[in-house]
């Protein structure tokens, strides 16, 4: 692991300021995960002209703007809260969840166009494309708290929209609290986005990098994307555990498989006959799904290894197993790149979150979890046919990240060897 770890980046604490731009993409695997903490692109003015610029958060010269991109059950609940308890960002949680609501039951490829005009507006804090995307109704005006994953958007929940909380100080906001705040027209929210120079918008519903290509050609936006990614035997894993949460989702991404690729049958039959015991139907969405997202995670990982020119020094990736054995250097090396300081109030939070006393046995809740835990969680939860089904699903994207493939049962339960290693990059 910690050999794949330093391959993958080189280590380092992020500066106060900005510095020079050197060109974050050079041979092989450093061109696959930018090394930050002395490889952030300049912060350039015309993201602030074009939002209206600001000084909220504190002031200075623009940070970035900030796509991260995963896929569901990828821990990106948990590294999207170190943007948001970042006092400097202004920080969006899944907003184009409004579009797959609105536009059901598209399927995941057809909606792509509508997320990344969704996204186009949000970078510029135009926040009423929100409205064209509610579901509440003709005439009925969308609130703050009405946009998904209100109830814990420290902007949403701090002064001066709601006085329950303080945006700079670092620390997880009670979503019952939060819920409490009052509701605030999307113009009020629009002026808080203006003040600040970072907006990061994390989101699992753009399956393609080449979505965001105009996006990120646009002068005006500058956009950076950070690639999270997680072995996809754990996202499996997850996604069975939280099925019934993400069954709608499951269907709009299982309808927008190529019908006419030829692939493995399901190893274990009883999955698609939908035993109870096994949670049946839910079961086999959720892991007909990994074809879709491990497709898509392949493509987007050889479109990184060979990167056109909108994407060289815009794009980083990063293992959630690294966050979570080594928080504090990998938010180092996130920060680095998108020009953000590290505060030790950020450290801290971010050591806090990977070192609570279990694992979070409850899907879409954000908790400190004990680290070793929540790697080995799948090897113990998957039987041994759903992991080979995954595998041969997944097997491109595993063996350039890094994730080792298993050869028998035996060596899934054997928790003392470590599944991560150099990518091959």
């Amino acid at each position: 692991g910690g050999a794949g770890r330093d391959a993958l980046c080189r280590g380092g604490a992020a500066p106060a300021r900005p510095s020079p731009p050197p060109r974050a993409v050079g041979r092989s695997g450093a061109r696959f995960r930018l090394a930050p903490a002395a490889a952030e692109s300049s912060a350039a003015a015309a993201p602030a002209a074009a939002r209206g610029g600001g000084g909220g958060g504190g002031g200075g010269a623009v940070a970035a703007l900030v796509y991260v991109f995963t896929t569901w059950r990828s821990g990106s609940s948990f590294f999207g809260e170190l943007f948001n308890q970042n006092p400097e960002v202004f920080f969006l949680y899944e907003p184009v969840w409004h579009v797959w609501q609105k536009l059901y039951p598209g399927d995941a490829v057809s909606l792509q166009g509508a997320a990344r005009d969704m996204l186009s507006s949000l970078y510029r804090c135009d926040l009423s494309v929100f409205q064209l995307y509610s579901t509440a109704g003709a005439g009925k005006n969308l609130t703050t708290l009405g946009i998904f994953g209100a109830a814990t958007n420290k902007v949403i929940c701090s002064s001066p929209l709601c006085p329950a909380y303080r945006k700079e100080v670092v620390g997880m906001v009670d979503d019952r609290v939060c819920k409490k705040c009052p509701p605030q027209r999307l113009s009020r929210f629009q002026e808080e986005c203006h003040k600040y120079h970072t907006l990061v918008i994390k989101g699992v519903r753009v399956f393609d990098l080449a979505v965001l290509a105009p996006l990120m050609r646009d002068p005006t936006l500058d956009l950076k994307v950070i690639h999270l990614v997680r072995d996809p035997r754990a996202v499996a894993s997850s996604r069975i555990k939280s099925r019934h949460g993400l069954i709608r989702e499951s269907l709009q991404v299982v309808r927008s498989r190529d019908p006419h690729i030829h692939r493995m049958p399901f190893l274990d039959a009883g999955h698609k006959l939908g035993g109870k015991k096994e949670g049946g139907g839910s079961d086999y969405h959720a892991l007909g799904a990994m074809e879709v997202i491990c497709s898509s995670m392949a493509k987007t990982l050889q479109t990184a290894l060979h990167p056109p020119d909108w994407l060289q020094g815009n794009y980083m990736a990063v293992r959630y197993e690294d966050l979570v054995v080594e928080p504090i250097k990998t938010l180092r090396q996130v920060y680095g790149f998108v020009n953000l300081a590290v505060s030790p109030e950020m450290e801290k939070f971010a050591l806090n979150m990977t070192s609570g006393p279990g694992y979070s046995s409850k899907p879409f809740v954000v908790s400190a979890r004990n680290a070793s835990q929540a790697l080995s969680a799948w090897r113990t939860a998957l039987s041994y046919q759903q992991i080979k089904q995954v595998e041969e699903y997944c097997q491109q994207p595993m063996a350039l990240l890094g994730y080792e493939r298993v050869g028998s049962p035996e060596e899934v339960k054997d928790l003392s060897r470590t599944l991560l290693r150099k990518p091959r990059l």
